[in-house]
């Protein structure tokens, strides 16, 4: 059907699914190639979703040999080949085995290395960074002549390898996260998803050894990691590492590089050992604010909800809401919303804080205002000024209309 192929050329999902309702078939095929595989070739998940839930087949066996699933690997599209693998649950053993060797064989090879062996082209290669806003990692793009691929070889071959039960080991998975040296690379972030998926003592141990490596991306990593691994499993619910942040505190007063001491003093934040805080307030005046920003969160917190704070820790917050660097002011606001300290000092701050450059901090401080109970959050909800209608709503708006209501109800009315 024309149209399907148009649709699925377009992008255009809604049309596409539309189409698909109306009977048409989800592997249609142009020029001797189901539709799914034009998906594929523009990186297009929801389109290719779309195909996939109407039936379309990953793995069709092509003219060359190939599968919509083995091109997705070719592509080096990590989330295309856990969308297409999973819709075949589970995976018939020769195609899982041809999916495993396809993507160790990329992660050898080298995604340039694959590109000049595909195309037998030996002229400049053409390289984008792409970034998927959804979930805040990105990728380059290669391409060269008629072909493109991502570097997210990597990525494809320890997701799947993890979905089948095979545990890579844990130097293996070093190697490849840092051949992607950023914390937001697809590659590093999938293996430690992986890694921080396996909550046992080794993994812990092997993270927090790394910590002593004198190169600071390995020690990046491990920290990564750790913080993974005191996170835990959300959707399980299981965290075995959670109040284990204090074993960091040595590595936390000894780091230089700012990256990782942030990473660190974020795990640590996790913790409820009183070493913690002691760290956090040593690092007042950092000059890094990622640093800065992570001290209100060391501050530690009365098991009635009430943080027990002493005046130094108060004082060093406090400072904080005067920051020059915008993040570091919205943390120290986020802190004093939920302070249930009666110092007038902490309300004196929030209202001076909605008066910031940036609509965020001020959204925070009429919140924490009104979460104070304090009448001051009505004029400064004024403030806040218009709203950008392209952004999410943000439930913090609704706060002040709450304590309005409460205070209604407490006045009988």
């Amino acid at each position: 059907m024309r149209e399907l192929v148009a649709a699925v050329r377009r992008g255009d999902v809604d049309e596409v699914t539309a189409l698909l309702e109306s009977g048409a078939d989800p592997d249609t095929l142009q020029d001797g190639l189901p539709v799914l595989c034009l998906a594929v070739a523009a990186y297009d998940e929801p389109v290719a979703e779309a195909l996939l839930r109407a039936g379309a087949d990953p793995l069709r066996r092509l003219p060359d040999g190939s599968t919509p699933l083995l091109r997705a690997v070719d592509g080096g599209s990590h989330v295309l080949t856990c969308a297409l693998t999973s819709h075949r649950v589970p995976l018939p053993a020769p195609e899982r085995a041809e999916l495993l060797a396809r993507a160790r064989h990329w992660t050898e090879e080298g995604a340039e290395a694959g590109l000049r062996r595909r195309t037998g082209l030996t002229g400049p290669v053409t390289r984008v960074r792409v970034e998927d806003d959804m979930v805040g990692w990105w990728c380059e793009q290669l391409t060269l002549g008629p072909v493109t691929v991502r570097d997210e070889h990597r990525a494809v071959l320890t997701s799947t390898e993890a979905r089948y039960g095979i545990r890579t080991p844990f130097d293996e998975l070093v190697a490849r996260a840092l051949a992607h040296p950023d914390r937001d690379h697809v590659v590093w972030c999938d293996v430690v998803f992986t890694l921080g998926r396996r909550l046992d003592e080794e993994t812990w141990q092997w993270s927090r050894d790394l910590l002593n490596h004198p190169d600071r991306l390995h020690r990046l990593l491990a920290a990564d990691l750790l913080l993974g691994l005191i996170l835990g499993d959300v959707v399980k619910g299981h965290d075995p590492f959670w109040e284990r942040g204090r074993e960091l505190v040595p590595w936390a007063e000894q780091e230089e590089d700012p990256e990782v001491l942030a990473v660190l003093l974020h795990g640590m934040t996790h913790d409820s050992a009183p070493e913690i805080e002691a760290v956090g307030l040593s690092y007042l005046t950092h000059p890094d604010p990622r640093v800065r920003a992570l001290l209100p969160e060391t501050v530690q917190w009365a098991e009635d909800g009430r943080p027990q704070v002493s005046s130094e820790s108060l004082t060093a917050v406090l400072t904080l809401a005067r920051d020059e660097d915008p993040g570091v002011r919205e943390a120290a606001c986020r802190w004093l919303g939920h302070y249930r300290g009666r110092e007038p000092e902490v309300g004196d701050a929030l209202v001076a804080l909605t008066h910031d450059e940036r609509q965020p901090v001020r959204i925070c401080a009429v919140s924490g205002l009104a979460y104070r109970d304090d009448p001051r959050c009505v004029e400064a909800e004024h403030r806040i000024g218009p709203l950008d209608p392209e952004l999410p709503f943000d439930e913090r708006l609704m706060d002040v209309l709450r304590y309005q209501r409460r205070r209604e109800a407490a006045d009988g009315g």
